[in-house]
């Protein structure tokens, strides 16, 4: 009977230390559906230092994207659309596509001025989709070009809310911002 309890004890501690390394990963969040806003931007960071976080303003940029949305996911990419125009102007709606295998992607907003180019590079923390985002930006004053910075993070609380949360990283100087928006799926 000693020589069973002998093997046995190597055999699980073996299995103990293969298994895990065997176990499939968690498969990334899905955030594929319609989603409407379901509250305002909530401003997680102060806008002036010194004060308390609030309600974001009506006009805040909140999640920078639409109040309704419509986001298509695959192992490739994430695609983000949504009506930025009324239906009198006869405009498509604004679709920004992200590659989710760590590549730097580009899309191209054509609106006011003309045409804004926007790189972005999403990656994976966990169940968290982290895209990060690079855009040109003149400051009129000064007559040059600077480059702005926005994050978004994405993850699901529930499979009926998602949470985006933005940092804007502080533009001439002035401080960072950060907000969160909440969306349902319709």
């Amino acid at each position: 009977m000693k020589r069973r309890e002998f093997i046995a004890v190597p055999a699980v501690a073996l299995c103990l230390t293969v298994l895990p390394a065997t176990l499939p990963a968690q498969p990334p969040a899905d955030f594929s559906g319609r989603w409407t806003l379901d509250s305002p931007a909530i401003a997680t960071t102060p806008a002036v230092p010194g004060t308390p976080a609030a309600a974001a303003a009506p006009g805040d940029m909140g999640s920078g994207w639409g109040s309704t949305i419509t986001i298509a996911q695959d192992a490739n990419r994430l695609t983000v659309e949504y009506a930025f125009f009324s239906r009198y102007d006869l405009q498509p709606p604004l679709t920004f596509i992200y590659p989710l295998d760590g590549s730097t992607g580009k899309n191209t907003v054509t609106m006011g001025r003309g045409e804004q180019v926007e790189s972005s590079r999403a990656q994976w923390s966990g169940q968290t989709l982290v895209i990060t985002t690079t855009f040109d930006v003149v400051d009129r004053a000064a007559g040059k070009p600077f480059t702005a910075e926005l994050t978004r993070r994405l993850s699901l609380e529930s499979k009926t809310m998602l949470i985006v949360e933005v940092t804007r990283a502080g533009v001439l100087g002035g401080p960072a911002s950060t907000t969160r928006s909440i969306y349902r799926r319709s």
